[in-house]
């Protein structure tokens, strides 16, 4: 590998063996590190436990000035930071729960230019004062990640609507520095298809990004799914698939904070050491749970989505979805917390029987998912016809319910466009454009009554044909029967 502007490529495994004390790279994070420090944008697909955070975390050291990572959750900032700092890296993060004392210093050390990494959420990044010192000339930015970029298409459009923006930052940022300032811009995600793909890479303005695609298929994980005919036999196979794993470390994935509270409630008084996770939860109470499964002493928690991203666990044994999740890029998330050890894995799914009419809750979710979306879409051309054509985001936020959702999903569609973060101007005529999250359930549902191979069916959701030609796993549920 040629060397970078910044250092040789000696110097950079020479850093990266003595912070992390790995011997060398693995494919294709010396490629990715390389083209970081060379500035340029980059779109990175690796599976869950691959070593993706490396890949910004090296470039962000061996260079002068800040590198700001946008991430979604909490939980997630709290234990990359705290890894950073065990290694004596001077990272920091912001978001809405840090406490002012904290959050004052985090401000000081960034204006100080003392950090070199700084973590927070898009709506933090977009907050008056973090946006001020930010746009600050002499604060040297050399680069913008986006951690869990699937969540820029997943959250984007209807809950988390700050990701929609997300490309109106760099030029903004540039036209408050010195000229000839480069950012890089870098997205990284496990969990990618073809359609997300497109939309991360024009939402985030990616200019002739480097990609690099890693196939999420993991031998030693084999795929099931069970149908249920109660809710009262949903628990019932549940405990019979516990049954033989008293030592064994695992997770059980559900829809929401109530759900996980209510079986966590049911397991516990069974005699089951178990906790609700989710992220209602102070930050406190979070981190006992996760330092009891991390250490053993919890073998499972009952969580919903807002567990497992960050956290690096290698010998997860199993990954139970006691109810299914909407999109395929979350249910290979999920599954992809186990086996990191290269171990044999179980991924079990329970979803209920066809018709519904037993056990109505999952087609009550997805119905309710889907309705809901489209009450959102409704409302927001309700929105469009009372806009001015171009406008301030915190004003449209504060004049009409959900204004900042429907600006997201005018943006979605095409309607509109972001002048700079904060500010829109509207299409005029512009054609809209389908909302993509209605096709991404529609997948999910097709993988839950697939009898092809579930590795197959999910190689080729993500966009690896080539690979899967005459192939398949044998080790899934649906290769297993045949």
């Amino acid at each position: 590998m040629n060397p970078s502007a910044t250092a040789s490529w000696n110097e950079v495994r020479a850093a990266f063996q003595k912070i992390w004390g790995y011997e060398d790279f693995r494919p294709p994070q010396g490629e990715i590190i390389q083209s970081l420090l060379a500035k340029k944008d980059a779109l990175i697909i690796m599976p869950t436990g691959g070593g993706k955070s490396i890949c910004f975390q090296l470039p962000a050291l061996l260079q002068q000035g800040l590198t700001l990572v946008v991430s979604p959750l909490v939980a997630l900032m709290e234990n990359q930071v705290q890894e950073l700092r065990e290694r004596r890296i001077p990272a920091a993060l912001l978001h809405s729960e840090l406490p002012s004392d904290k959050r004052r210093i985090t401000l000081q050390a960034l204006e100080r230019q003392q950090l070199r990494l700084l973590y927070l959420s898009p709506e933090t990044l977009l907050s008056k004062p973090v946006w001020e010192r930010l746009c600050q000339p002499e604060l040297v930015i050399n680069g913008l990640i986006l951690d869990e970029a699937h969540c820029l298409t997943q959250w984007g459009d209807t809950f988390r609507p700050a990701y929609r923006r997300l490309g109106a930052v760099r030029p903004a940022l540039l036209k408050s520095k010195p000229l000839g300032t480069n950012i890089a811009l870098a997205a990284f995600t496990a969990t990618a298809d073809p359609l997300a793909q497109t939309q991360i890479r024009e939402i985030l303005q990616l200019q002739e990004p480097a990609v690099f695609r890693i196939n999420p298929y993991r031998s030693n994980i084999n795929p099931s799914i069970r149908i249920v005919w109660t809710p009262r036999g949903r628990k019932q196979q549940f405990l019979k698939f516990l049954s033989d794993k008293a030592q064994q470390t695992g997770l059980v994935y559900v829809r929401t904070r109530r759900d996980s509270e209510e079986l966590a409630k049911w397991l516990l008084e069974l005699g089951y050491v178990t906790a609700a996770y989710h992220a209602g939860l102070g930050a406190e109470e979070r981190r006992d749970i996760e330092a009891q499964w991390l250490s053993g002493k919890m073998p499972f928690v009952i969580c919903t989505c807002a567990f497992g991203m960050g956290i690096n666990k290698s010998d997860v044994r199993w990954v139970v979805h006691f109810h299914p999740p909407l999109l395929i890029s979350e249910y290979v998330q999920e599954i992809g917390r186990a086996g990191r050890d290269r171990k044999p894995a179980q991924a079990l799914m329970l979803i209920s029987e066809p018709t519904g009419w037993l056990d109505p809750q999952d087609k009550q979710r997805q119905k309710f998912f889907e309705e809901n979306l489209q009450q959102q879409q409704l409302d927001a051309q309700q929105v469009l016809k009372k806009l001015p054509r171009t406008g301030e985001v915190n004003a449209v936020a504060r004049e009409f319910r959900d204004g900042a959702i429907a600006l997201s999903l005018l943006h979605s569609t095409g309607q509109l466009k972001w002048l700079d973060p904060f500010h829109y101007s509207i299409v005029p005529g512009a054609k809209t454009k389908s909302v993509t999250q209605l096709h991404a359930t529609k997948q999910m549902n097709q993988y839950l009554t697939t009898r092809d191979c579930r590795w197959r069916f999910l190689l080729s959701a993500f966009g690896f044909e080539e690979e899967i030609k005459n192939w398949r796993c044998g080790h899934c549920d649906n290769c297993c029967r045949k």
